[in-house]
């Protein structure tokens, strides 16, 4: 039996917030201690999302009054602006993982260029492993401090990190197609933006200007020498949960469509979550929904010097609260599934 692990969750009342306790809850190592929220204190969770039922869950409290010596881990499930205040009280108090944007980037001039806020402790980025655990796994082993992913980064990033890292793909002008369901949108979406009393709405947002850029810039960054040049535009779906990148990429010379097929399948059997879809499947959110995977597609564009990938996930789970999870399994050497599956 492994060793019983004691967390706490502040903003717990949010989309990615109840995932987390949802996720916690299964987990057979884990006790949750504390669970903060912005107002409402002393109520029950189960008042924000009727699904979760353990009599053994704390009252809701102030995310304030949280006292770091009650827990072994703390998630954060805040929104950007707001983690990094937490962070500067708790550091070197208790491990962190936090799933705002705030310890994502390695620049605090880029973080304050790309949200618009002063940053309050960027001596501390440092002290971050960046949270994909399909390429940042050893690192994540030993770390202290979590910055999960953003959502539309680890459908991107999960397929382009290993034919970039081989030099299979052209570098210059890799086109990224992406569709979220609007909780990625967080809690204070008007849902009149994609439906109304006769029919739903669908639309692109923030072309080439979307926060998540400078995060896979970034990242991608890191496994090539070339120039990496993409172009990124997001959409919002009427629909609450699930995410689907397609990415247009160019061949290197010499390369194949099987040369990719041979690079992820083998970067699949290495990723527990990770599946590559035979093309007789069909890709679909509903394949994702409430899951921890990515579901993988590659097809050959007709020039057959170009693949169409299709990169499927669900916002909440692997690109939140699941991948979360996924690294504190890793962090304590639990079994990687524990909870998740």
């Amino acid at each position: 039996m492994q060793n019983s692990l004691t967390v706490a969750v502040l903003g717990s009342t949010g989309y990615v917030g109840l995932e987390l306790v949802k996720i916690l809850i299964k987990h057979p190592n884990i006790k949750i201690t504390y669970l903060g929220c912005e107002n409402l204190i002393s109520e029950d969770i189960e008042e924000f999302d009727k699904s979760i039922k353990n009599n053994y869950l704390p009252k809701l409290d102030f995310n304030n009054n949280f006292n770091p010596s009650v827990s072994d881990v703390v998630f954060l499930a805040l929104p950007h602006g707001v983690s990094h205040k937490f962070v500067k009280k708790f550091i070197n108090k208790i491990k962190i993982i936090d799933l705002s944007a705030d310890f994502r980037l390695d620049s605090s001039k880029v973080y304050i260029k790309n949200y618009n806020d002063t940053h309050s402790c960027p001596e501390y980025l440092n002290n971050f492993i960046y949270g994909l655990p399909e390429i940042n796994k050893k690192l994540i082993k030993s770390a202290k401090n979590i910055a999960v992913p953003g959502c539309y980064p680890t459908s991107i990033l999960t397929p382009l990190i290993p034919l970039i890292d081989n030099n299979l793909i052209k570098t210059n002008n890799i086109i990224i197609d992406s569709k979220s369901g609007y909780s990625g949108a967080g809690k204070k979406f008007d849902i009149s933006n994609i439906k109304n009393d006769k029919d739903y709405n669908f639309y692109n947002y923030q072309t080439n200007e979307h926060r998540h850029i400078c995060e896979v810039q970034q990242e991608l960054n890191k496994f090539s020498n070339n120039l990496i040049n993409f172009s990124f535009n997001p959409h919002i779906l009427p629909l609450y949960r699930g995410m689907m990148s397609t990415i247009y990429c160019d061949l290197e010379n010499n390369v194949n469509i099987k040369n990719v097929e041979n690079i992820l399948f083998k970067f699949s059997k290495d990723s527990l979550f990770v599946n590559i879809l035979d093309n007789n499947i069909r890709s679909d959110i509903f394949s994702v929904q409430n899951t921890n995977k990515c579901l993988i597609k590659i097809l050959q564009h007709n020039s057959k010097r170009s693949i169409i990938i299709i990169s499927i996930i669900d916002n909440l789970i692997k690109g939140a609260a699941g991948q979360a999870i996924q690294c504190l399994n890793i962090m304590f050497n639990f079994n990687e599934e524990l909870g998740l599956i």
